[in-house]
């Protein structure tokens, strides 16, 4: 089997993004954002997730944190994505419910080829430091869309939006380690290919 690493890059009028994954490391990070809650968020994933991951991100959060938080999980889709190749031997599904104290997140994902997106987490408009809570929805919905994975993510219980925050970061770690997981050496469908 190949190394499953990718780096992709993405520079706009409003960010300048890159990624690097190595889905076979051991949790490894070094994550730079101009937004201090994403940054402790990202590292939740290659922790819990044992894959390495490096972002350095740049933006206009000036304005507010949402194109940076958006264009982090689409370039982190595109790097997952990438990283995954034609995705043959990998155990594909991937599931994990996590408790934070109060709260409990369920994460369920398929990593199909098909992109489609369920966020039911009760998350009112509020702040976490700088960052909008609204913008966890965006970025889940942007890394699925870009990563082109079918993801749903379900509160179960919760009340303090930094536990159901932290908690869902958590388990899409822990549903994505066993996800890409290699398990054999075929394309795991009947189509013979997940894309």
């Amino acid at each position: 089997m190949s190394e499953r690493r990718a780096t992709v890059r993405r520079e706009t009028s409003e960010t300048r993004i890159t990624v690097e994954v190595n889905l076979d490391g051991t949790g490894r990070h070094d994550i730079v954002t101009p937004l201090p809650f994403l940054s402790h968020m990202l590292e939740q994933l290659p922790r819990h997730g044992r894959f390495d991951l490096t972002v350095r991100a740049e933006g206009d959060v000036h304005i507010d944190g949402h194109h940076t938080t958006e264009d982090v999980g689409i370039v982190l889709g595109q790097a997952l994505r990438e990283a995954l190749g034609d995705r043959r031997g990998i155990n594909r599904y991937g599931h994990a419910t996590l408790p934070m104290d109060e709260a409990r997140v369920s994460c369920s994902l398929d990593l199909s080829g098909r992109a489609f997106f369920v966020w039911d987490v009760d998350m009112p408009k509020a702040k976490i430091g700088q960052w909008d809570t609204e913008l966890a929805e965006v970025f889940f919905e942007a890394l699925a869309r870009s990563a082109q994975i079918n993801l749903h993510v379900v509160q179960e219980a919760g009340k303090n939006l930094h536990h159901i925050t932290e908690i869902a970061f958590k388990a899409l770690a822990r549903a994505l380690r066993d996800a890409v997981r290699v398990d054999g050496d075929q394309i795991p469908s009947t189509k013979g290919s997940l894309d």
